[in-house]
């Protein structure tokens, strides 16, 4: 009988050695495992995941865009580039632009501008922003990383961007130098610009891609 109540007992303490050492399902040890000798901290497996870290990140993706443009006007039209930020639905929050055109609102530097270069700014143009002018677009959504590096170039190329002439440092080369230094083809830059949007979308954007299209200028 003696025997028989030792054996119980080394058992029961057994179990109890067990449940102590081994965690229940849901539980976590306190301590961590190795890995090659190198501690790797245990998860739970009632441990939520971080949904607002997941969530937070989900709406950084596409919350930024650049929307390559071009507009009516009394002549052939005009390139430009739109960026900035974009609400949950769409919306744009704000947004600047980006383009190439003669540093006047007088006819004569734009007419001079076809047989020499003449001054320019890379900033708004008037009729740039109103969409009753668009004639072509193609939006692209960006994340926080690769909006900044676009923002970055576009700042470098307007620093570095002073003059305009018609045939060779033109509006449609300003918007090709952002295009391309985002990894995409450009066409030539001979077009009017909106053939130059409606062209580079075609040759980029794909199937799905955001656009709008006018009728011919």
């Amino acid at each position: 009988m003696e025997s028989l109540m030792s054996g119980r007992l080394l058992f029961v303490t057994l179990l109890a050695l067990a449940a102590a050492v081994c965690p229940t399902r849901g539980e976590t040890r306190s301590g961590s495992a190795s890995n090659g000798g190198v501690a790797v901290p245990t998860v739970s497996a009632t441990t939520p995941r971080n949904v607002a870290t997941a969530a937070a990140y989900q709406q950084k993706v596409g919350r930024y865009f650049i929307e390559f443009r071009s507009r009516y006007a009394l002549s052939y039209g005009h390139a430009y580039v739109i960026f900035g930020r974009m609400g949950k639905t769409g919306n744009i929050i704000d947004r600047e632009v980006a383009g190439l055109h003669p540093a006047s609102n007088s006819a004569l530097p734009y007419i001079l501008g076809h047989f020499i270069p003449v001054p320019a700014e890379t900033g708004e143009s008037d009729g740039d922003l109103d969409d009753r002018y668009r004639s072509a677009s193609w939006r692209v959504k960006l994340n926080e990383p690769e909006y900044r590096k676009v923002v970055a170039y576009i700042r470098k190329l307007q620093a570095s961007s002073h003059l305009w002439q018609a045939t060779v440092s033109n509006c449609n080369a300003f918007v090709g130098k952002i295009a391309r230094s985002m990894g995409y083809k450009t066409p030539g830059v001979w077009l009017r610009p909106q053939q130059y949007v409606i062209k580079l979308r075609e040759m980029n954007g794909g199937p799905n891609t955001v656009g709008y299209t006018g009728p011919p200028g």
